[in-house]
Formats: C-alpha cells, sequence, structure tokens
C-alpha cells in the first residue's frame, strides 16, 4: 500500500480484535486506504518516516483518524499519543483511544495528553461490531479536519 494514502492507521497488538476491527470496517467500506500496525516503535516510525519507513525524507504522514491501543509492545500508547499530539505536523490528527483499560488515571492522561476520544472496547460483539462502523463514519466520512502539513 502507498503509504501517502494512509487514511486510517489502526494501532493495535492483539491480532483478533484487529481483525474484527478490520472486519467491521471493511464492512462499512472504511478500510479501503487502513494500515494495521502492531507495535508502537513502527507505529512512530510510520508517523514521522523513520526506520522502515524513512522513504519520503522530510515528510511525516497524516491519516485521518488513528485508532490508537494502550498497552503496545516498545512503545505505550500513551507515548505514540504524546509525540503525534506534541508534533505540529501531527498535533491535528484525530486519536481516538481504543482499548480494553477502564482506569481513571489512563483516561485522564490520555485526555491530558490530546486524545480525541477515549473509548473502552465493548465485550459484546454487536456492540464493538456497531462502534466500529459509527466511529469510522463519523471520524473519516463526517468529521472536517485542516489541511494537513506534509512538508517540514
Amino acid at each position: 500500500m502507498d503509504t501517502e494514502l494512509v487514511e486510517l492507521l489502526l494501532i493495535e497488538d492483539n491480532h483478533h480484535e484487529a481483525e474484527l476491527t478490520i472486519r467491521n470496517l471493511k464492512k462499512s467500506k472504511l478500510a479501503n486506504n487502513m494500515l494495521h500496525i502492531d507495535d508502537g516503535e513502527e507505529a512512530l516510525d510510520f508517523m514521522f518516516n523513520e526506520g522502515q519507513y524513512s522513504f519520503n525524507e522530510g515528510k511525516v504522514f497524516n491519516p485521518k483518524l488513528i485508532l490508537l491501543d494502550l498497552k503496545l509492545p516498545k512503545i505505550s500508547g500513551i507515548e505514540i499519543l504524546r509525540k503525534i499530539k506534541k508534533d505540529p505536523r501531527t498535533q491535528n490528527i484525530p486519536v481516538v483511544i481504543l482499548t480494553s483499560s477502564n482506569e481513571v488515571p489512563d483516561i485522564d492522561t490520555c485526555y491530558n495528553e490530546g486524545a480525541n476520544s477515549y473509548i473502552v472496547k465493548p465485550v459484546n460483539f454487536n456492540d464493538f461490531s456497531k462502534l466500529i462502523g459509527d466511529l469510522g463514519m463519523y471520524w473519516i466520512i463526517t468529521n472536517k479536519q485542516p489541511n494537513p502539513a506534509m512538508e517540514i
């Protein structure tokens, strides 16, 4: 996939939950330009054009939406959120925390670091399916974003 076309970035290390999310986004016709990454370090490499993604020097990638889990290998979701929201090139990208954590400190930290939404994953499959469809429709289709600054 051409990384410049990525509209939705799913950062989730649980492959079962990622598969359910992707399936529901496809059902809503929102997964055509989606990329799934399963570790925090790779996610930051993608966002900031580093490591295996360092082929367009001077650019950052600005998907329309990032769905971000908190518990990730190598670099936590909270650290990813901090870096995205502190960089002027990426700070306007909506970041929705999609996690199983219902812990108040996690919720507070995420909002303090600039999360646009914090959603606890429903246990019920039908509820989860509806949530993902609604979430994608709002953030990818309905929500209007400022023009991304692609150049450094």
